[in-house]
């Protein structure tokens, strides 16, 4: 009896670790940030009448194309929500937080299973014996080393909507732009 408690013990165990990292593997969805487990999202501002601030934030698995196409999504709903046919970028920008992250190659460097354990070898060659310890960099692997880079995008624009779609570089008609990229919109996942 035991034996079969322990085994579904393990098994929920390993679901829920699965889980947890199903959860952290996800590029952003649309949706408002802090509104779920999945880092990013978008946020608004209005600054007067006519005038907002639209933000949206990618975590690392997000584009930058992906984040300027949200960005441009929300600034075309906050539009048509309000009452406007067309807005106008009048300021726009897309940063990115660059992370580099350098790790010892292999399972032996930086702890993990066996942090407590030292490999050491021994090899005989043709002018004698040659030790290897991966913590020294010594003749084998020296400088073996897995990096990391990761990029976060973030893009803001402050809008001005209005109902005169004008032509111009930075005007948008809002229905427009939620018809042509709202196959391209992905929404969080139900829970």
């Amino acid at each position: 009896m035991r034996t079969r408690l322990k085994k579904h013990l393990k098994v929920a165990a390993a679901l829920a670790a699965l889980a947890l990292v199903a959860g952290c593997t996800t590029a952003t969805p649309y949706q408002p940030l802090g509104a779920t487990n999945v880092q990013g999202g978008f946020t608004d501002q209005q600054l007067d009448a006519t005038h907002y601030r639209v933000n949206f934030f990618g975590n690392s698995l997000t584009s930058r194309q992906q984040v300027e196409n949200y960005l441009i999504y929300r600034a075309a709903e906050l539009t048509l929500a309000h009452g406007f046919s067309c807005f106008t970028m009048i300021n726009h920008d897309t940063g990115v937080r660059t992370t580099v992250q350098v790790n010892p190659y292999g399972p032996f460097g930086g702890g993990g299973f066996y942090s407590g354990w030292r490999p050491y070898w021994s090899m005989h060659g043709p002018f004698g014996w040659y030790n290897y310890d991966p913590f020294f960099g010594e003749p084998f692997f020296p400088g073996s080393y897995d990096v990391n880079t990761i990029d976060r995008y973030q893009a803001m624009a402050d809008i001005a909507v209005g109902n005169n779609c004008a032509t111009g570089p930075a005007t948008f008609n809002a229905s427009q732009v939620v018809q042509n990229l709202r196959p391209y919109i992905v929404y969080p996942r139900p829970r």
